[in-house]
């Protein structure tokens, strides 16, 4: 399987099932891009033989397996989110599906955006942030108290400055998107310039104090960088 871009150390690993290799590649191609780390296979044999995965998004029409009974065997022998990726449109389809452990159904054409939603909200469900501190590096940031120290330096924060950089933290060294910075700081449905982002992490890092803390991905988004992988 091709990618373009490899995957950011630390990324959740996601698992595109499908036969179509143009799909395929177009998939792993895209979650690459955002800092997942992605990988495919074409069939539910290869699929049973990959070490587990955080994500798995599975095609049900697949050459040597019914992908329901896929998803019951993955739902066995693990505990991944699986978004099931198909053309079959039909309510006892979907209905099946997810009786059978799937997480999410999407109906093939879509876009990537809409993907990524799909795949950001099934893992807000299934994966909900701990509440211990997060610990990246110098940095220290407890979701809970909503305190931030770096080198045991506390720093304060407003609101917005704390839910971008929990944002970050939640997966450090993954590349978070300004969408998704918008979509979690600010509102789902939010419409206005994502050039507010920039403005608001540019007042973090004089606060944090150590530049490399945060990285700028460019034309993508923002992570943690080396500075601040997790310890």
């Amino acid at each position: 399987m091709t990618a373009t871009a490899a995957a950011e150390p630390g990324a959740l690993r996601v698992l595109v099932v499908e036969d179509d290799p143009a799909i395929a590649d177009s998939l792993v191609r895209g979650l690459r891009q955002v800092g997942y780390d992605a990988d495919g296979v074409g069939t539910a044999r290869a699929a049973l033989t990959r070490p587990p995965s955080d994500v798995v998004l599975l095609d049900l029409g697949l050459p040597d397996m019914d992908g329901v009974e896929l998803c019951r065997r993955l739902r066995q022998r693990s505990d991944p989110a699986i978004i099931v990726v198909t053309a079959r449109g039909e309510e006892a389809d979907r209905v099946l599906a997810l009786d059978e452990g799937a997480d999410d159904y999407l109906v093939k054409p879509f876009g990537l955006a809409e993907l990524l939603a799909r795949l950001r909200a099934v893992l807000r469900r299934t994966r909900p942030p701990e509440h211990e501190p997060v610990r990246c590096g110098p940095l220290t940031v407890d979701i809970r108290a909503r305190k931030v120290s770096v080198e045991g330096r506390e720093v304060f924060l407003t609101p917005k400055e704390f839910d971008i950089l929990a944002c970050l933290a939640v997966d450090p060294g993954r590349v978070v998107t300004r969408q998704e910075i918008l979509e979690s700081a600010w509102d789902a449905h939010w419409y206005g310039p994502t050039k507010v982002v920039d403005v608001h992490v540019a007042a973090l890092r004089r606060k944090l104090g150590m530049p490399g803390l945060i990285e700028t991905a460019y034309g993508r988004g923002f992570r943690l960088g080396g500075a601040a992988q997790r310890s």
